[in-house]
């Protein structure tokens, strides 16, 4: 049953009872949907995932699992508090894209990490997906094998529990990219692709959603999400894009959508190098 006719059937049930509606029931289904996004919701733990199917990703560079006292862990949970300031409130702005200008910038590890440390954190569990359809890379960190997802879910030959993999690592679950695809681009610009962001964004709407994608500049896949979800996070590696294709990725994104700059790999950070991930986070290049 949809949220809409499950209000209209409350609605219909307090008429019988002779009891005072709340507001925006039995109303236009677009009022009904902005009052459920603006009433407190309850945190939503995902299902209990039993010991043995815990996940134990080894990636030195999953920092905030396998040494979350180090100072790049510490940078990803700036970072996450940061994002929280940006998006929380009334409406939540849950839904959240991962993106750089050129491949090997560190999206994905940067999308993983964020990831955790919000499921790490009370307030909020998190689905992360894998929207790389090109190069999917999120199974590989995490150690789990390829299977049923998002490009199942927009082909239409899998619904969305089918596809989510509980983890175990504190409340985050996992999206994989699913099946391979000859053009990503035709499911991204589809209607499915919107259905899709604004059910998940829906269904639980404490959850915070992360969307892996590819980089901007090769593909335009990236950029067509960009226009559908809350805000886009621009990851940008020091020396490796030039400061013409930074400039060019910022502008596909620039605007309300965009939070901020991930600085990657600086050299100047001071720490260990596989801690050097990024060293601010800022609104602009």
């Amino acid at each position: 049953m949809s949220r809409i006719e499950m209000a209209m059937e409350k609605a219909a049930q307090l008429r019988k009872e002779g009891l005072p509606q709340q507001p925006g029931e039995g109303g236009a289904p677009e009022v009904d949907r902005q009052h459920h996004l603006s009433a407190p919701a309850p945190v939503s733990a995902p299902p209990q995932v039993s010991p043995e199917r815990v996940l134990s990703p080894k990636h030195p560079f999953l920092v905030n699992l396998l040494d979350p006292h180090s100072p790049a862990a510490e940078e990803y949970r700036k970072l996450k508090s940061v994002l929280v300031k940006l998006t929380d409130g009334h409406p939540f702005r849950n839904a959240i894209m991962v993106t750089s200008s050129v491949p090997n910038e560190g999206k994905s590890l940067t999308a993983l990490n964020l990831a955790v440390s919000l499921a790490q954190g009370l307030d909020h569990t998190v689905l992360l997906v894998d929207a790389d359809l090109r190069r999917p890379s999120l199974h590989h960190y995490l150690e789990v094998e390829q299977g049923v997802g998002l490009a199942d879910i927009l082909k239409g030959t899998a619904e969305i529990p089918q596809a989510i993999v509980q983890t175990g690592l504190g409340k985050l679950s996992l999206i994989r990219s699913g099946s391979r695809v000859e053009n990503p681009v035709e499911l991204f610009t589809s209607q499915k692709m919107r259905a899709l962001v604004d059910e998940l964004k829906n269904r639980y709407p404490d959850r915070y959603l992360i969307f892996d994608t590819p980089p901007l500049l090769p593909f335009a896949e990236s950029r067509a999400l960009a226009n559908i979800v809350d805000g886009v996070l621009l990851v940008v590696r020091e020396r490796l894009a030039s400061q013409d294709e930074v400039l060019e990725a910022y502008e596909a994104v620039k605007g309300p959508g965009l939070l901020g700059v991930v600085y990657n790999a600086a050299d100047n950070v001071g720490h260990e190098e596989r801690y050097s991930y990024y060293k601010h986070y800022q609104g602009k290049p």
